[in-house]
């Protein structure tokens, strides 16, 4: 696994040894950013279920403004952290150890009822006092087969993590599409999909912008 071009290009990432990721394939990551294009210029990126962080870290070395990284597992956030050292990218980056869910609970429009009758604990908060968290391209990569992808479009859908001009882009494998595809999005509207063998990127825009 590359970083397939911009400031990093030809950069080794390190890989897991395990099989709870679901690395991208440097073809299929070179057509998402071509497709992207100059959205990817300035953006604030949001890679949830980061893995090694091959995505947010291509966005970067493509010109986006900075990314942010949500992953759960510790040994895996070691290895993001690795790879934006040596990327030379970590400036630009913010790498959160946690559940991707969960962050996405946070960050609703419309507040969740608490939890098991406790309050709700402000999981995540803004990078900088004052400041939103708000992205233009959010990235959903969970692991295969585990309904994972349509549950997280739903709540990115209903949360304030986005603006009027957000892409929220879903990798999944193309049998899960009938699950994520089924997602009844308030707000987001699927514009387009492209199959690259055993990967499928579904791509949903705001649908009154």
């Amino acid at each position: 696994m590359r970083v397939v071009t911009g400031e990093a290009k030809g950069k080794k990432l390190k890989s897991p040894k395990t099989i709870g990721t679901r690395p991208i394939m440097d073809r299929v990551k070179t057509a998402l950013f071509d497709i992207l294009s100059d959205e990817v210029t300035d953006a604030r990126f949001l890679d949830l279920f980061a893995g090694t962080g091959g995505v947010g870290i291509e966005a970067l070395s493509r010109g986006a403004a900075r990314a942010t990284f949500i992953e759960m597992n510790p040994k895996i956030v070691k290895l993001v952290r690795e790879n934006l050292q040596i990327t030379d990218l970590t400036a630009h980056a913010e790498v959160l150890q946690g559940d991707s869910f969960k962050f996405l609970q946070a960050h609703q429009a419309q507040p969740l009822p608490p939890a098991h009758g406790q309050e709700r604990r402000a999981y995540f908060p803004a990078p900088a006092l004052g400041q939103p968290r708000v992205y233009d391209i959010i990235y959903i990569a969970p692991p295969q087969y585990e309904e994972m992808a349509a549950r997280a479009l739903g709540l990115v859908d209903s949360s304030k993590l986005w603006v009027d001009d957000t892409v929220i882009i879903v990798q999944i494998h193309p049998k899960e599409r009938p699950g994520v595809a089924a997602v009844e999005c308030q707000n987001f509207v699927l514009t387009d999909e492209r199959r690259y063998g055993s990967t499928l990127l579904m791509f949903y825009r705001l649908q009154n912008p």
